[in-house]
This record gives structure tokens, sequence and C-alpha cells, in this order.
């Protein structure tokens, strides 16, 4: 749980369901989550409500007797928003909106916000306004009127902004023409891969707020914005990096989540090229996270949608210098994953990872030396071969005096 009590955030509740895929531990992590993609947002969740359930109600997602529970809280409150964990139907969204009296969103409609407040570059923005628009589409009728969207805040921006009874044809026509200008920026975005030459290309990949951007600018020596907020990061950068004489192309790309809406996956296609051409992967993982396991299998997850999985990859545990194990407690009789130190870590399947498996605070430069080796030798073998007559250039150097 985050404690942020900051004056002016937008005062939030949090919803979700328990179900025999989801138990309350797991519903825990996501609604954690949640909070801090809330927070990232601009708002504050001061209250939490769950549900056990079999699955969602078709109408109202949870119970008639929790709604009612969560409308006198909100109306006792002055709560503005209700967020949801999960993809709300139009029909639910419109039911729950009438219960409770404020606005209503669900975690897609939430991190489609974050990503339109992300956005600085003309293409960016239009990757976020076609994603929105597309979420959009199936729910014009009966959502709020032009006059109530300007009440702004969480989950107004873009094109929620617009005449939202607006004809279904006209968003139509929105998004193809957005679709047509993504394409003619993919086109020239791929003519300035290609204008790259051949030279080796590293993307680094990972779960949202693990530490990309900072490792990026410790690498490469550039200021790449870094914040401990989600998706701080949202246009790739990409940098030309030398370790010692030689040269490569470091791309720091959008952090991933689990449940990433779909509509974001398809409009950043271009953004995740950067991935699908990479010679070589660097996936970036928060140790000191509790739940950093799942987050490498939703970061796998997504590669794997993007024909990427199968790559080179160097597995970098980051912020070792936040890990910190949890005690065994006085009823525990042995240890579990929680308790494990590092170097207990290091003897689990990261020791099957062999030397692709490497520790690190990106933050503090612990094990920078150890990292930039690794990558050298790496890259260097991924050279050689591109260009074989060139690998007397690159003989083994003093790991001691590296760029």
């Amino acid at each position: 749980m985050i404690e942020k009590k900051e004056i002016g955030l937008e005062k939030t509740v949090l919803l979700g369901i328990i179900t025999q895929d989801q138990d309350e531990e797991k519903l825990k992590e996501y609604l954690d989550e949640l909070e801090f993609l809330t927070y990232t947002a601009g708002g504050n969740a001061v209250a939490r409500f769950t549900q056990k359930m079999d699955k969602p109600d078709p109408k109202t997602f949870l119970g008639s007797g929790k709604m009612e529970q969560v409308r006198h809280y909100v109306e006792e409150n002055e709560v503005s928003t209700a967020i949801f964990d999960d993809e709300l139907s139009a029909t639910q969204e419109r039911n729950i909106s009438k219960i409770l009296g404020c606005k209503v969103l669900d975690r897609t409609n939430l991190i489609l916000d974050i990503f339109a407040q992300r956005a600085q570059t003309s293409y960016a923005r239009t990757q976020v306004e076609l994603a929105q628009y597309e979420y959009l589409l199936p729910r014009l009728r009966g959502m709020w009127t032009h006059l109530e969207r300007q009440r702004g805040g969480i989950g107004m921006r873009g094109p929620g902004e617009t005449e939202i009874e607006t004809d279904r044809r006209i968003v139509r026509d929105k998004i193809s023409q957005l679709k047509e200008r993504i394409k003619t920026i993919d086109k020239q975005m791929a003519v300035q891969r290609g204008n790259r030459g051949k030279m080796v290309r590293v993307a680094l990949v990972g779960y949202t707020n693990v530490g990309k951007s900072t490792l990026m600018n410790v690498i490469s020596k550039s200021d790449v914005f870094a914040e401990n907020k989600l998706f701080a990061t949202l246009d790739t950068t990409v940098r030309k990096v030398v370790i010692q004489n030689l040269p490569f192309l470091l791309s720091d790309t959008v952090g991933f989540i689990r449940k990433l809406p779909t509509q974001l996956v398809e409009s950043f296609k271009s953004t995740l090229d950067e991935v699908r051409e990479a010679d070589l992967l660097l996936h970036v993982v928060d140790i000191s996270h509790p739940n950093f396991e799942e987050h490498i299998a939703s970061v796998n997850k997504i590669l794997g949608e993007i024909d990427s999985s199968d790559k080179p990859t160097i597995m970098v545990f980051n912020k070792i210098d936040a890990y910190e194990p949890e005690p065994l407690g006085e009823e525990e009789d042995e240890k579990t994953a929680k308790h494990y130190t590092l170097g207990e870590w290091k003897k689990t399947w990261m020791g099957k990872v062999g030397n692709n498996a490497l520790f690190i605070s990106a933050l503090n430069k612990d094990n920078l030396e150890d990292f930039k080796k690794r990558v050298y030798d790496e890259v260097r073998e991924i050279h050689v071969t591109r260009f074989p007559y060139n690998q007397f250039l690159y003989p083994d150097y003093n790991y001691e005096d590296m760029s």
C-alpha cells in the first residue's frame, strides 16, 4: 500500500473481485498496482472494496448489496471517481455510473489516461489517441454528456473531452484517419531504422518502473527522463553507446504491465518494432519488488505476442540495493521465496540462466563493470558474426578501463 496524501489529488475508490482464478492475495497485489496507477494519473485511493464472486455481475460487476455500500461511501466522503481493476463492458459502466453518481473508470481507461498524460511527441500522442478512440467506440451510447465531461481529471483527457455522443460513423472515420497517419509515420520510422546501418541493436525491455531509464542514463551518459511513477517513459529513446571501442545502439522502450490494453499493444506497434528488430534484449527486472517473478512472466508473454521471445536475452536484476528478504515468522517452519537472500535466489532457477543473469543497482552503480563486460561480450560476438573482417578491431580489452 502506498502512503501518499498530497493535497490536490483526485479522491478515488478502488474495486475488485475475488474469484477461483484470482484469490484474495492475488487481488491485493493487483489493487496495489492499481493504486500506483491511480497515483500516477493524479488520484489518491482512499478506500478499497472487494467481493468474492464466481464471476462479475453482468449488469453492475459487483453485487447489488456491495454496490449500495460503495454508493454510501462515495456520497459520504465526496469521492469523485470509482476505478475497477478489470475492464468493464459498456452496460456495466453505464449502470454503475447511475448508481454511484460519480465517474467510473476501469483499468484499461486508467492506463490509457496515463499514456495520454505521458505522450510527449506527436507520434506518441497519435498512438494514444487511436487507442482511446478504439476504446471509446463501443461505449458511445449512454456515456457522459459533453457538459459533464468538462469536469476534467482522471480519464477525461484526449478524445474524452470531445462531443461524446458523436455519431459512430464520425468516430470510425477518425480512427481511419489516425491509422493512416500512423502508417505514414511508421514508414518514416522504418526508413530511420534502416539508415542506422547494420550497427548492433540492443533494447531494454521490462515491466514498468523497473529502472530501465536510469540504466539507460548510466550506460549512455544521456539524460532520459526517469521518475518513480509508472510509464515515466513512453516514447522510445535510442542512443549510440560505446563500450571500449565497440559502438552499438541502445533503445529504451515503453514499460510493460499486466493486463496491458490490447488497444495500446496494437497502436504502439511501431514502438515495439524497436524490440522486434533488436539483436539483443536486456530484460530489466526490479528484484526488490515482491512480485518480480510475475512481472517477468508478463513481459515474456508480451514478447511472445510480438514474436520476440526467441531473441538472445540477458536478465538484468536491478535494484539490488533495495532488496530485503522478509524475516522468517515465528509460526513459519521453512523458508519460501519471500525469505530468500540474493545468494539463495542465485541458487534457484536464476542459476540455470548462467552468465545471462546479472545483479546490479543502476542507481548506485553497483556491479556495472560486470554488466558492461557481459554486454560487450555479447555485442562483440554479434558484431563479429556480422562483420567477420572487423574482429581484429575488438580484441579482449582491459575491463577496468571502460567508457
